[in-house]
């Protein structure tokens, strides 16, 4: 066999183990507000989850597309094919360390910076798209400004809304529409985050000149469908724990705040073609809930734990990337 197929193949495996990795460590990220409020019991969330990020991944595919040309050229990559294997293994790795410690990092900035470093490690700076990364960076960045912003304010409404209602009454019909909510979310990140894993294998087709176009092939979308379907229905518990019960204590009336925030955000960002981390919209959104609910309420040690984390994940993502990089490089 064609030592390239066989590279590519390597390639399709790591992309979708990585689709699935992501798919386990963002369960969190759609269902923990509906399981910590027992609006759901977390069988029936996962399931529900897997389902709706199955169907949300094959609604779209612009996030896809930016994901293949933005951050690099990938019909003039230099080593692509190794480039997007480092990329993939770096991103692998750090997620199951964070998963393994329940920490909510991003899988978005993991492998974006992952094939950041991978690049510049093969090809210098020269080969990194700024104008499409910045634009990349911006998206990750801001968006859990929004979401916070966002949060506060939806909840802020909520409470003039609801200020006369009988809290018990309000929280059980909350619980209800809690179940909408979390689908909603569970669509959403369907939307954003499997794409991710499309693009890094269109990508690699690309470099490796099975195919001359952006456009996804089918049975990327539907394969990376299945792998984030898959990987959700098997639940990440730890971090499940961490967004849904260590930031702040969650009712029913926060979680639907919560979730129809960070949806929308999610939602938006689909819409324009950006890839946004899940896991900041949505912890975020809970922090702004839980900012306007009560401000001491809100567990700022374990905020401040995440935000470390995501300030950090990209630098350290994109540094052993490039190591894997230049140790790959020595065998193929």
């Amino acid at each position: 066999m064609d030592t390239l197929l066989i590279i590519t193949i390597i390639i399709v495996i790591l992309a979708l183990s990585f689709d699935f990795i992501n798919g386990f460590h963002d369960t969190a990220n759609a269902i923990a507000t509906a399981v910590s409020t027992k609006a759901l019991k977390p069988r029936h969330a996962i399931l529900m989850a897997a389902i709706m990020n199955f169907v949300g991944a094959m609604t779209f595919t612009g996030v896809a597309k930016t994901i293949t040309k933005d951050i690099v050229d990938p019909f003039t990559l230099d080593n692509g094919s190794i480039v997007i294997m480092a990329a993939l293994i770096s991103a692998i790795a750090w997620n199951l360390i964070t998963w393994y410690y329940g920490i909510p990092s991003s899988s978005s900035h993991a492998i974006i910076g992952s094939i950041a470093g991978a690049a510049i490690a093969a090809a210098g700076f020269g080969a990194i798209h700024f104008e499409g990364f910045m634009k990349i960076i911006f998206a990750l960045l801001f968006s859990p400004v929004i979401a916070f912003v966002v949060g506060y304010t939806v909840y802020s409404i909520f409470k003039v809304v609801f200020k006369n209602n009988n809290l018990t009454k309000t929280n059980k019909r909350f619980r209800y529409l809690q179940i909408g909510t979390a689908a909603l979310q569970a669509y959403s990140h369907g939307t954003n985050d499997a794409q991710k894993a499309m693009g890094i294998i269109t990508l690699a087709l690309i470099s490796n000149g099975f195919v001359t176009s952006t456009d996804i092939p089918t049975w990327v979308q539907v394969s990376c469908a299945t792998a984030m379907g898959l990987g959700t229905s098997v639940g990440g518990w730890r971090i499940i724990k961490t967004v849904g019960g260590n930031i702040m204590k969650i009712r029913p009336i926060n979680g639907v705040a919560a979730d129809m925030s960070s949806a929308a955000i999610i939602f938006g960002a689909t819409f324009i073609h950006l890839p946004v981390s899940t896991t900041h919209v949505i912890s975020s959104s809970i922090m702004g809930v839980g900012a306007s609910h009560r401000v001491k309420g809100v567990k700022w040690n374990t905020a401040q734990r995440m935000i470390i984390t995501w300030i950090i994940t990209m630098p350290i993502s994109a540094t052993l990337a490039g190591v894997i990089y230049l140790i790959l490089n020595l065998f193929f």
